[in-house]
């Protein structure tokens, strides 16, 4: 092997993609999933098949439930996730229900999001962290508003891997040309998205059909069951893995005298590998040193990699505090006090321009005033609507704003943790938006 081969950045990333996928093998990876789509699509209903069938329903639950769905012709499965009476009475989702769930292969966390346009902030919060988003769609009614409402937000929050769910199939009495026709009106509108990986599966998540396993009722279609899916979809190659990027949350400083010398960074990696004996940049202090090493949960580690929580031992003693971060010197990112970004409203009062609002981004929190207010999205057109003089409740719309102390921001596209923030009213210290970072005029 050559110097130059032996240098090679992609075989240091490579190796640390193996060693991920090694070690979320063998801890069983976790996938986060949010659901998506119009009201009375299914949605509770698909996660409470899921739960029953994966067996991770307790029977003092399914015969809760069973009592619950008295006089009906099926046990209503929806119940396991509308927990809220409103829910229950009314028959429709509110706020989002997570639900965790596990096979011998994988560990799921469900995020069950509304369907009702009211509740499009309630879809943001369960898509911002989710590593694949379902879109469930009415076989009998097709693709609509909400369906290319709630595809279009899980593409504007990055979410790597969709999956359309053609529920009620049964209903249409297993059709392939209804199928197939909602499976290329979604393929033509996904592909003015960004959305890089997408799977479309025909089910009844009332009666089962292709969930969990395959159904005999659609012998023309080929593919793998729901849950075959999300056991078997690759993630571990949707991380960050060249940008180091560790937002310090917390410093130890132990008091006792055994470990008086003890001083270290604690946080979770955005994203990037840190190793000891790395060189890296701590800002905002631009001051650089090297990793003396890193402590894990069991002990020290050789090295860390997103999303695991570690502490960083640094070889030289720097004034390192909580909103700080911990960076490759020749990979920074941009440091900033003037942000544009894409921002969800998410309360009745309007944002409107020059705003004072709190943003906390990462570990790190500052006051900033809105500067500018450049558009409103169309989240059902895709259109931009500029001169909007405020955004409401649900709104989505590009704003820039001013933030009194520096920010090391990276764009939402390339880094989901240092790319997105929330907007806090320090008033009544209540989160009314959540942005993500885009790039700049």
């Amino acid at each position: 092997m050559t110097a130059a081969q032996h240098d090679a950045p992609v075989d240091v990333h490579s190796a640390a993609a193996e060693a991920a996928v090694e070690i979320a093998t063998a801890r069983k990876d976790i996938l986060r999933i949010a659901t998506a789509g119009s009201v009375d699509d299914g949605k509770s209903t698909l996660i409470g098949r899921l739960l029953y069938d994966s067996k991770a329903v307790f029977e003092d639950q399914y015969e809760a439930v069973e009592r619950a769905s008295a006089g009906g012709d099926y046990v209503n499965l929806a119940l396991l996730t509308d927990g809220l009476r409103a829910e229950r009475e009314q028959g429709i989702t509110i706020d989002v229900a997570y639900r965790y769930f596990a096979t011998p292969r994988r560990t799921f966390i469900l995020a069950d999001t509304p369907g009702h346009v009211q509740y499009t902030r309630n879809m943001v919060t369960g898509a911002s962290t989710a590593d694949l988003a379902i879109v469930l769609v009415d076989a009998r009614k097709g693709m609509l508003e909400q369906s290319r409402r709630h595809a279009f937000l899980a593409s504007l929050l990055r979410v790597p891997h969709l999956v359309v769910a053609v529920n009620k199939m049964d209903l249409v009495d297993w059709s392939e040309d209804t199928f197939e026709a909602i499976r290329d009106e979604f393929t033509a509108f996904a592909a003015k998205l960004d959305v890089p990986d997408l799977t479309v599966v025909p089910i009844s998540a009332l009666q089962g059909d292709n969930v969990v396993r395959r159904s005999e009722r659609t012998p023309w279609y080929q593919g793998p069951s729901l849950l075959h899916h999300l056991e078997h979809v690759h993630v571990a190659s949707d991380r960050n893995l060249v940008d180091v990027r560790f937002p310090v949350q917390y410093v130890i400083r132990p008091q006792s005298e055994a470990h008086h010398d003890y001083r270290g960074y604690a946080g979770t990696v955005a994203s990037g590998v840190l190793r000891p004996g790395d060189e890296v940049q701590v800002l905002p202090s631009g001051l650089t040193t090297t990793i003396a090493g890193i402590d894990g949960p069991r002990g020290p580690v050789e090295e860390a990699f997103a999303p695991m929580a570690v502490t960083v031992r640094l070889t030289d003693d720097l004034d390192v505090s909580r909103g700080d971060l911990i960076c490759r010197p020749a990979n920074a990112p941009r440091v900033s006090q003037d942000l544009d970004a894409l921002v969800c409203w998410m309360t009745d009062e309007p944002l409107r321009p020059r705003q004072r609002l709190a943003i906390k981004h990462t570990t790190r929190s500052v006051r900033a005033v809105v500067k500018e207010l450049q558009y409103r999205l169309d989240i059902n057109t895709l259109h931009r609507e500029p001169g909007a003089g405020e955004l409401g409740l649900n709104d989505i719309g590009r704003v820039r704003l001013r933030t009194t102390q520096p920010l090391f921001v990276d764009e939402y596209s390339r880094n989901r943790v240092t790319g997105r923030f929330i907007l806090v009213d320090e008033a009544t210290n209540a989160t009314v938006g959540a942005g993500m970072l885009v790039p700049g005029t």
